[in-house]
């Protein structure tokens, strides 16, 4: 009885027919059964967004939506960016701080004519919300969820836009990396955005849940791969991209996690700039890295990592590279051992196994294995 009630209370997104329809293998996440892989699997599904096209939904995302005279004002106080710089069309990465400057979520934020969006992790999101809403006070804003009413997909690869332009009413080559268009896909009104969590190009679409079947099925005959939150995790870590929960959380600030391009001391006051002043005025402790290991048992979240023979916290993320065909992963170390070529070890079941702190991205576009 208590699983049926767990399963009861997990939300699902509007293409959750679809994924059960395709023999997805459904799993629990943030709150939503979501499709972890598709019979295809996860390596095939990889493949296929590294050197094709592949289609993930991503509904179970947040989105706020921030209006006002003082919506700029007010996002810039609770986001570590500089909103301000925003062209109406752009896109900007971002990190939601505490006072602490620690990381509450990271973020996109989208600049338009007379709002802003604020997408967020879908495991924070009510947290999120409550977070910065404490913040609002005076300031002449609103900011109100919308996530329930946007569905999400993510069309990646190097054959994105050849794939999507015959389905929308604007000229995707005329939209930069991170900027975007408000259009049509399949006539439903959009937001189209060139933006994503692989590293390849594409975009991310956003639209009423209520066109949802019509698109998923507008977009997938031509050669698309649907891919599922497996392959986005070895996607987006290739790339050495972020993943809140496992490489940032309320116990890490952007500075140690190589996240100092996002944060704009200089803009003025925003939450958690105090605390960032001091640590980068004190020096940074520690650093988070990319490494490798020669051999081919790969590491784990959570194994053990050792540096200069001492405790180092533990692996946050780490994976078996199919695009490369060798172990990767991250993990913070002491500042003094965060330079490429150090040598570290990670224990991987009771061995300690040599392995070296390298340069992200470990991969970069074209150097498939």
């Amino acid at each position: 009885m208590a699983q049926a009630a767990v399963q009861q209370t997990l939300k699902r997104t509007p293409f959750y027919d679809i994924h059960v329809a395709l023999g997805a293998k459904m799993v629990p996440f943030a709150g939503y059964e979501m499709p972890v892989q598709y019979p295809t699997g996860i390596t095939a599904e990889h493949r296929a967004v590294r050197e094709h096209c592949g289609l993930f939904d991503v509904s179970h995302m947040g989105e706020f939506e921030v209006a006002g005279a003082d919506a700029v004002a007010f996002a810039t106080q609770v986001t570590s960016n500089d909103v301000a710089s925003l062209q109406v069309g752009q896109v900007q990465y971002s990190t939601i701080l505490n006072d602490r400057g620690t990381i509450e979520d990271d973020c996109l934020v989208y600049r338009f004519a007379d709002r802003l969006m604020l997408v967020v992790n879908a495991s924070n999101k009510d947290k999120d919300l409550a977070h910065i809403r404490r913040y609002a006070g005076q300031l002449q804003c609103s900011v109100a969820d919308v996530s329930d009413d946007t569905a999400l997909l993510a069309l990646q690869g190097p054959n994105a836009e050849r794939v999507l332009q015959p389905h929308v009413s604007v000229d995707l080559s005329a939209i930069a990396y991170y900027h975007f268009a408000v259009g049509e896909v399949e006539g439903a009104p959009a937001v189209i955005s060139r933006t994503g969590y692989t590293g390849e190009d594409g975009f991310e679409l956003y639209f009423s849940p209520r066109h949802a079947q019509r698109v998923w099925a507008a977009l997938t005959p031509d050669g698309v791969t649907p891919a599922g939150l497996g392959c986005r995790d070895t996607l987006r870590l290739e790339m050495g991209m972020a993943l809140y929960g496992n490489d940032i959380d309320d116990t890490t600030t952007p500075l140690e996690a190589g996240l100092g391009w996002v944060v704009k001391l200089g803009k003025g006051d925003f939450v958690g700039r105090d605390a960032l002043v001091a640590q980068k005025e004190g020096g940074v402790s520690r650093r988070l890295v990319g490494f490798t290991t020669a051999e081919r048992s790969f590491p784990r979240h959570g194994y053990p990592v050792f540096a200069n023979g001492q405790a180092s916290g533990t692996v946050c993320s780490g994976t078996m590279s199919p695009s490369l065909g060798v172990p990767i992963g991250t993990c913070y170390v002491p500042t003094a051992s965060a330079n490429p070529g150090t040598s570290i070890e990670i224990e991987i079941r009771g061995q300690r196994v040599a392995a070296e702190v390298v340069r992200t991205p470990f991969y970069t576009r074209g150097t498939h294995h």
